[in-house]
């Protein structure tokens, strides 16, 4: 629950984005989605930024890249294959902040703390790395979770 309640309380996008927190399933429905993969590939992202504003153009090509792996999970015949991306969705510059009004409805996808994950504890408990960063220049740890089976 506390991943949802720093949506809530602390990211800026909450309420402003059609992949993130209040339209979103409750995270009731979320642990049911979650529930139904016994495959679940985790990706770890690595990346060093000079410039804390780079991350934005980094993060939207990275998560395209990643609905690559999908699509292409999909077409080898995994047909629940699901991406939650590694962060919020920035597939378009002006999100229009819901789902009903979503210019790439085929694209979006939410991050795994819009669903209640804890990254944190997830990937420590499989020994990947992640640490709260105190440095925006310090690298990042980034994970992306695409759902197989």
């Amino acid at each position: 629950q506390w991943p949802r309640f720093k949506c809530m309380f602390g990211c800026p996008t909450y309420g402003k984005k059609g992949t993130c927190p209040p339209s979103v399933p409750s995270i009731e429905e979320c642990r049911e989605f979650i529930k139904e993969y016994k495959q679940i590939a985790v990706i770890h992202l690595k990346k060093k930024l000079d410039d804390p504003e780079d991350r934005k153009d980094w993060s939207k090509k990275t998560n395209i890249d990643l609905l690559k792996l999908e699509r292409g999970a999909f077409l080898s015949g995994h047909q629940k294959a699901f991406l939650l991306f590694m962060d919020e969705c920035r597939i378009c510059e002006d999100c229009p902040g819901s789902r009903i009004e979503c210019k790439n409805l085929h694209l979006a996808r939410p991050c795994p703390e819009a669903l209640g994950v804890d990254v944190f504890s997830t990937v420590r408990k499989l020994e990947f790395s992640i640490e709260v960063l105190t440095d925006y220049k310090q690298e990042m740890n980034r994970y992306s979770f695409l759902m197989i089976e």
